[in-house]
């Protein structure tokens, strides 16, 4: 019998046809998220938004948190996406300035509440647990937020980690990264063994936008 060669495919042509088949944004949402790519501000992909979403119905959390707020575009997906309570955490003053102002206009019923500064101070502050963390801040503080994340999340509960193979660089050895990303890369990998080796965690890792890792707590 003969055997059959793997096909290829272009991966770009392959990401294109997969987000044709994502539903269209409430009108909100999409305004938000044009808004956030002209003014250059860092937002969750849609390949992302689309696991995200299908978490949560699959989850249906009471209580989300989220460590990066932006300008509030992912609060509010995941407040689409499931009617839970969002506590969200944002250091950036202008975009958390501009978070409350698209809270206070989409938010109606006041799910969300915004907590402004470094979640290193806050998260020791916070005594309610969640089922469902979105973390999506600095990625190099990662590692430093996880032994507090692992405190509030509750067990059976998702943790959602976005951006964690930073461009491909994570695949580099060391020596082949910037000098300047030196420091991020070396965090994150540490994060990655941290998540993926903790026996209290079931983690898989997916190269959807910039790398989405999914853990459960046991």
């Amino acid at each position: 019998m003969e055997e059959r060669k793997p096909l290829s495919f272009d991966p770009e042509r392959m990401r294109s046809f997969l987000l044709s088949m994502e539903r269209e944004l409430p009108s909100h949402l999409e305004k938000l998220y044009q808004e956030a790519l002209a003014g250059d501000v860092p937002i969750i992909r849609p390949e992302t938004a689309g696991i995200l979403r299908v978490l949560l119905k699959m989850k249906t959390p009471d209580r989300i948190l989220e460590i990066g707020t932006g300008t509030g575009f992912s609060a509010l997906f995941m407040l689409d996406a499931c009617p839970a309570r969002i506590v969200t955490i944002e250091l950036d003053e202008k975009r958390a300035a501009k978070a409350e102002e698209n809270f206070a206009e989409y938010d109606r019923d006041g799910r969300i509440r915004l907590i402004r500064g470094d979640a290193a101070d806050i998260l020791p502050d916070l005594e309610e647990s969640f089922s469902f963390i979105f973390l999506d801040a600095a990625k190099g503080q990662y590692v430093r937020f996880l032994p507090e994340i692992m405190r509030l999340l509750k067990p059976g509960g998702v943790l959602a980690s976005d951006n964690v193979l930073q461009e491909g660089s994570i695949l580099e050895s060391h020596y082949a990264v910037e000098r300047r990303d030196r420091t991020i890369y070396r965090r994150m990998r540490e994060y990655l063994w941290a998540i993926t080796h903790d026996d209290s965690l079931v983690t898989t890792i997916l190269p959807a936008g910039d790398g989405l890792a999914v853990s459960v707590k046991l």
